[in-house]
């Protein structure tokens, strides 16, 4: 999966995640509730885990880059 991916399926898991922890609440639904704090709390990982690919892939680009550049 590509940090885009990764980035987009953790931005609708906290998206997800809020919605069912605001329903939970407002309903006393505390197994919702904690559903919801749960899918929040993966899809910030899967946020992280995007940035941590692209931060990555950005590095070996420089590198790749600056190879090239010494003429090696």
């Amino acid at each position: 999966m590509s940090h885009i991916d990764d980035k987009a399926r953790g931005a609708g898991n906290n998206a997800v995640g809020n919605v069912k922890q605001a329903v939970g609440n407002a309903t006393g639904n505390e197994k919702l509730e904690a559903e919801g704090a749960a899918q929040e709390t993966k899809g910030e990982a899967q946020t992280a885990l995007g940035n941590a690919k692209e931060s990555v892939g950005n590095a070996l680009e420089n590198l790749g880059d600056k190879l090239k550049g010494s003429g090696h």
